[in-house]
């Protein structure tokens, strides 16, 4: 709002009637009016010895895209089961992969709400014709196209964060990584039931053998199987491979040979 003044000393009055006729609104009375100011930034670090931090005490934006409370759930439920797992025993080290796996989603995300907002609060002829005219035309027409709308969903959601580079996550079956958030599928069964419990799985896509039976079996480790059909190729993953799922839900080991030695290997360099 060009000439409308200092932001401290800015009232309702000053807001463009454009804007409140374009909102189809009509304001009778303002019982509380003021400013909003916006800060872009992240922690140089989530973890220092005993101390952690998440959500909006490690990383501040704008409300573009409205992905700070997801944002900040994805923080708690990664750090939650990292911190029962090493009052249970594990590794301290293990709480050091809470940063190393959030702060890089972080920074992106920072970032990117950072254009968006720099986009929407721009001056000039420029960008309020991008505002006014391209933005409400385009947008739209995007909206109506499936594809635009899965990968708006997907962004938002956050669900396609991944740990492929993280320091827990290893090897590849089908299209599935070690890393990757566990692909959703039900054909018959639903693979997100066993996710009720959080605690660590194993899952298989077609038939397990005896000795992956056993073996879980004797670390009271939970085996899903679930009776191979397409959907499931459809959706990434490999046929008779072996999956260890984290208790949130992510991929920690993706094997479609020896599993046993695979899996066996992952739980003793946890230790």
């Amino acid at each position: 709002m060009p000439g409308a003044g200092h932001a401290d000393t800015l009232k309702f009055e000053d807001v463009s009637p454009r804007i409140i006729e374009n909102l189809k609104v009509e304001v009778e009375k303002v019982n509380w009016f003021s400013t909003y100011r916006v800060h872009h930034r992240v922690t140089e670090r989530f973890r220092k010895g005993r101390a952690f931090l998440l959500g909006d005490a490690a990383h501040i934006h704008s409300p573009a895209g409205g992905q700070g409370m997801n944002t900040g759930i994805g923080d708690a439920i990664n750090l939650a089961w990292k911190l029962k797992a090493v009052l249970k025993g594990a590794p301290d080290t293990l709480l050091d992969s809470y940063e190393l796996e959030r702060i890089a989603f972080a920074r992106r995300l920072v970032r990117s709400t950072d254009r968006v907002f720099t986009l929407a609060t721009a001056e000039g002829m420029i960008a309020d014709i991008v505002r006014t005219r391209v933005v409400p035309t385009v947008f739209p027409a995007l909206a109506k196209l499936e594809l635009f709308r899965e990968f708006l969903f997907r962004t938002v959601s956050q669900i396609t964060i991944n740990y492929r580079h993280g320091p827990l996550s290893e090897g590849r079956a089908g299209g599935v990584y070690g890393g990757d958030r566990l692909p959703w599928v039900v054909s018959g069964t639903d693979n997100y039931e066993p996710l009720k419990a959080m605690t660590w799985q194993v899952h298989v896509y077609g038939e397990a053998s005896s000795e992956l039976r056993i073996w879980c079996d004797g670390r009271s480790l939970p085996l899903h199987v679930f009776a191979w059909r397409q959907e499931y190729g459809n959706a990434g993953f490999a046929q008779d491979a072996t999956y260890l799922i984290r208790p949130d839900t992510y991929v920690a080991l993706a094997s479609d040979s020896s599993a046993i030695s695979s899996l066996q290997r992952y739980f003793d360099n946890l230790r």
